[in-house]
């Protein structure tokens, strides 16, 4: 990958995965049931969207609207399938009933990666204490990524945080690369950009139609145009 800004799509199939790569996508975020925030996509939809495309993929591990990890064994057994089936990347996070970092869960379902790179979503976003959990998640091995909107209300109410931990890179647990996603628009990209950070990531924002409707390139397109610009 050259050293351009990472624009992550949202696809939901093989449809999905091919206007976005289209587009310009970098990467592809896969999921289901969006009515949830995204869950684990059946193991025949990664492998339907592995064949059409050859950008990377992370696909989430999550079987459970919330933050709760829910049933891990469930989470390792699907884990251990996509492993088996070629996947490489993957995106998950959990908080306990305090609201840090669930780390039994965590800890269990990272060994099943065996190092692969894993993004830590927007779970994030809900933490007691954001500084906190970066601490506590520091030394996984394969954590590469959060994704963040800086606020559970999206990127508006998040904006100052997401500056103020992109100044905090060279600090212990901001090393991650922040990708910004959750009520993302193209008049943030200024400030974004300016204040360092390099990936973005898109899902209601590539569907002009919703979500009932499939990513059309064109959108994804202007995404592209804006970051390169």
């Amino acid at each position: 990958m050259s050293n351009r800004a990472v624009l992550e799509v949202i696809a939901l199939d093989a449809e999905d995965a091919v206007a976005a790569q289209e587009g310009g996508a970098d990467r592809l975020e896969l999921v289901t049931d969006m009515a949830a925030d995204g869950l684990t996509p059946p193991l025949a939809v990664f492998e339907e969207i592995r064949a059409a495309v050859d950008i990377p993929l992370r696909v989430m591990l999550r079987v459970a609207d919330g933050f709760a990890a829910g049933d891990i064994g469930v989470l390792v057994d699907k884990a251990r399938a996509l492993r088996a089936a070629g996947a490489e990347e993957f995106v998950l996070g959990f908080l306990d009933e305090g609201g840090h970092a669930d780390l039994v869960a965590v800890e269990r379902l990272v060994a099943e990666l065996d190092g692969r790179p894993w993004t830590f979503h927007r779970a994030i976003d809900r933490a007691a204490d954001r500084d906190v959990l970066r601490k506590h998640l520091a030394d996984l091995p394969g954590l590469d990524t959060y994704l963040t909107a800086g606020s559970p209300r999206g990127v508006d109410d998040g904006m100052e945080t997401l500056l103020a931990e992109a100044a905090r890179a060279d600090l212990p647990g901001y090393e991650p690369q922040i990708m910004v996603g959750g009520g993302l628009s193209l008049e943030h990209l200024p400030r974004l950009l300016h204040a360092g950070i390099e990936a973005f990531h898109i899902g209601g924002a590539a569907r002009p139609g919703g979500w009932d409707g499939p990513v059309d390139a064109e959108a994804v397109r202007e995404w592209r145009t804006a970051l390169d610009s």
